[in-house]
């Protein structure tokens, strides 16, 4: 695949609410050097290579950020790069942020907040991205049960104008139904890869298309690696597609992802600037329905806690 005149466009196009992005977007938590559960992805890169990448990624049709406050290492901040980068942001630019989990000053983590401390999340993103409203929040649960009380609250939020559009992450089909008796939701936000998806995941992406919600899978390209960089190793039919396409196995994979619908979009990390570009071009990259049919009997079944 020849990366030339390629930008995000090519993967076409979704809306969040009222607010339109390229289905591939950019995923921060990589650039902070270090995956938020503690697992190394190598020393933290230089701030100005950084702030390059994501300058760079908007030039090629990025429109879609992918955030949290607590994305951060010891050098490095997602939201303070993002800010340092891009403001004053362009006028179609949509950053996704999330909220839930906390973690203290050292980085360790506190666990769930409670319903009425995600105000204090929200304005904390708020400080460090610069904005005086969120385009879209995601509640990550972690961990509960019943996500009523912690939506209820991000709803007064987004009634009190601090959040335009919410979402939800890490959840079961039964917490979308949940969160949808509150108000809208605009995307789900999960683990979902080619080789990584839950019993009921399929099901999951198949039922938010129906209703027009968007699907934002994370972990697409590294799947049971995690936070840590993608393998080098690969099934057999992966690499046999990609050599077939000229693409790379990390393309093969975002395509596949794109592949599973209009309503999914794709949110890739990466700290190293070739990769950035080799993950945007595998938004013209189009499968075949063999191809498709042969990827998709890869995946592997793991929960959603």
């Amino acid at each position: 695949m020849t990366s030339e005149t390629v930008t995000a466009a090519a993967a076409g196009t979704w809306k969040l609410g009222d607010l339109e992005v390229n289905r591939l977007g950019f995923g921060t938590m990589r650039l902070t050097g270090n995956g938020v559960r503690g697992n190394s992805d190598g020393a933290p890169i230089d701030r100005s290579r950084a702030i390059a990448i994501l300058r760079r990624a908007v030039e090629l049709g990025v429109n879609h950020i992918d955030t949290a406050s607590f994305y951060f290492s010891p050098l490095r901040s997602a939201n303070e790069l993002i800010n340092s980068a891009l403001a004053p942001y362009p006028d179609d630019l949509v950053i996704v942020t999330k909220v839930g989990p906390g973690r203290d000053p050292s980085g360790e983590w506190q666990g769930m907040a409670r319903p009425e401390q995600l105000r204090g999340q929200v304005e904390e993103n708020l400080r460090q991205l610069g904005r005086d409203h969120l385009d879209v929040v995601n509640l990550r649960r972690n961990g509960v049960d019943s996500i009523a009380d912690h939506f209820g609250a991000l709803a007064d939020l987004r009634d009190a104008g601090l959040i335009r559009h919410l979402g939800i992450s890490s959840v079961r089909p039964e917490h979308l139904a949940e969160a949808q008796a509150i108000a809208p939701v605009v995307c789900v936000q999960n683990y979902y890869g080619l080789d990584r998806r839950a019993s009921d995941a399929d099901g999951l992406v198949d039922g938010c298309g129906e209703q027009g919600i968007a699907f934002v899978p994370y972990f697409a390209i590294s799947g049971n690696r995690l936070e840590a960089s993608a393998a080098d190793t690969h099934d057999d039919e992966v690499l046999a597609i990609a050599r077939a396409h000229g693409a790379t196995p990390a393309q093969v994979r975002l395509a596949w992802t794109l592949h599973r619908g209009p309503h999914v979009l794709a949110i890739p990390g990466t700290s190293n600037p070739d990769h950035l570009v080799e993950n945007i071009t595998a938004g013209e990259l189009r499968l075949s329905p063999d191809e498709l049919a042969r990827l998709q009997l890869l995946g592997s079944e793991q929960s959603v806690n």
